[in-house]
């Protein structure tokens, strides 16, 4: 009889540490987005609790998440904040042409003609 009793509280324990892992194991992923400051660390623990009703099929993916993520880095690219400095160069350029452009008076305005579509491009 102290058997069955010694038996069902072992079975017990052992039913609770495997719950509890399994949850600490789902929040590996929450837990590394935390250390590396990521912007999405609560969409990566949201989705790992989703993960969990569904037998932890996203998991590799939040893990692989929340490791791509540096804080120094970004996502890794190291030249992407060179290309977008390049771009609003580019772009601010393109603008003061724009601006120049709107400034210079037309020598005629367009007429209801010239804006109307041709026969064949309909």
């Amino acid at each position: 009889m102290n058997l069955d009793y010694i038996a069902l509280a072992l079975l017990i324990f052992v039913a609770l540490v495997i719950f509890y892992g399994v949850i600490v194991i789902h929040d590996i992923p929450y837990e590394i987005a935390k250390k590396r400051n990521h912007p999405h660390q609560d969409a990566i623990h949201h989705a790992g609790w989703v993960s969990l009703f569904t037998l932890h099929v996203l998991w590799p993916f939040l893990w692989i998440w929340a490791t791509l993520w540096q804080h120094d880095r970004g996502w890794g690219m190291s030249t992407l904040e060179h290309n977008q400095e390049s771009i609003q160069e580019e772009l601010n350029a393109l603008k003061k042409r724009v601006q120049e452009l709107e400034k210079q008076p037309s020598s005629t305005p367009p007429s209801q003609d010239d804006l109307a579509p041709k026969k064949g491009e309909i």
